[in-house]
């Protein structure tokens, strides 16, 4: 049971959307023009503007962040019976993308300095089947992508980033959706750039690009309307959903700007209370301050990440656990057995990790409520 400590009333969510700029003249505006489905000039400007922000040659827009994995996985030819290395403390799409195709996920435990995909235990899991490596970017913090992608450069594999949650990051300067064969978005209603639902795909090859645009729009010969060489797939972003994601990449410096200061305030008032910890941030690395995380180690702080979350609760603050590290759930349990998966980072953090409220428009007030809750039932 959660303990109640009398606190404000007010309910604090765990994500809210920052909709405080041009959203709703631009989707006012993509209405009038009855461009509301997948084309029109929203389309195009976001596809441009997220492109340069990702240092990609091309940016596609597309459903949602799982599609955009899934027409990843297709344009790359992946079939049943291919093998790709993925993470296993990740939201559970990274894996089942893999799954659509036909082809199976093979888990890698995670770095303890980053909580991304380990190098140092890549190469060991690469067999004959193994055809490419999807790496998150787990909570906004880059993968080491130089060590991977030179893995995967000596057994000729491609690479995908699953940059769902990672708007912005960098990696030693770069910024993340560049730095591999194509890299994947997502931008749910709880991302740092939101449409409600949509994805995007960014990438530097005009091959690639041709066939996921080919593959996206339900396989029409792009130079003959109405012919389909191939089978394809309605995985289009509308203009309305582009509108939304304009207004917001015009204001991305602002939104992360006050991400950062959200950041910075959970910190220092978290900072050195036993048994909470936070997320390590490698040298090379500036994370996308999505939400802020925390570990609870229940013997230094007293109680269990469980119980802190319904304490929370009880106090009418949201909170959400880390991700249920994939190989244990009911799809994947059974051929995760017969791997014998050893797991051990990606499980402990799994069991003490918790997403914080962490959004625009919370204030330090809604900061220093949730800190006063945290501290005054540690042990």
């Amino acid at each position: 049971m959660g303990l109640s400590l009398n606190t404000q009333d007010k309910f604090i969510p765990v994500a809210v959307p920052d909709v405080s700029g041009n959203e709703e003249t631009y989707v006012v505006e993509a209405i009038r023009s009855t461009w509301i489905s997948s084309s029109g000039k929203f389309v195009d400007r976001f596809e441009s503007v997220f492109a340069q922000m990702c240092g990609a040659q091309t940016a596609l827009g597309v459903c949602n962040g799982t599609i955009a994995l899934h027409l990843a996985l297709l344009a790359l030819d992946l079939r049943p019976g291919d093998e790709v290395l993925v993470p296993s403390l990740t939201y559970v799409a990274t894996a089942n993308a893999v799954r659509y195709v036909g082809a199976e996920p093979i888990f890698v435990e995670v770095d303890p300095a980053t909580w991304c995909m380990d190098p140092a235990k890549v190469e060991d899991c690469i067999t004959r089947r193994t055809k490419g490596i999807i790496v998150v970017h787990l909570y906004g913090h880059p993968a080491d992508m130089d060590r991977i992608n030179h893995i995967a450069s000596v057994n000729g594999l491609w690479v995908v980033e699953d940059a769902a949650e990672a708007h912005l990051a960098t990696y030693k300067g770069r910024p993340v959706g560049g730095l591999a064969t194509m890299a994947t978005f997502s931008f749910y209603g709880n991302k740092t750039f939101s449409s409600g639902e949509g994805g995007a795909l960014t990438l530097n090859s005009d091959h690639y690009a041709k066939r996921l645009r080919t593959l996206r729009g339900q396989g029409m010969d792009p130079e003959r309307r109405y012919f389909f060489p191939v089978i394809g797939y309605n995985f289009r972003l509308t203009n309305i959903a582009c509108a939304l994601l304009c207004a917001q990449l015009e204001r991305a410096e602002a939104l992360i700007k006050r991400r950062w200061e959200i950041y910075s305030t959970y910190r220092a008032q978290l900072e050195g209370l036993p048994g909470i910890g936070f997320q390590p941030v490698a040298s090379w690395a500036k994370i996308n301050p999505w939400l802020f995380c925390i570990t609870v180690d229940p013997v230094l702080f007293g109680r269990t990440a469980d119980e802190l979350m319904n304490i929370l609760a009880s106090n009418r603050i949201d909170s959400r656990p880390f991700f249920i590290p994939i190989h244990t759930l009911p799809p994947y349990r059974e051929q995760s057995r017969m791997r014998g998966y050893n797991l051990l980072v990606t499980e402990r953090l799994a069991s003490q990790g918790i997403n914080l409220p962490t959004y625009t428009s919370l204030t330090d007030t809604d900061i220093s409520r949730i800190c006063t809750v945290i501290s005054r039932v540690a042990k």
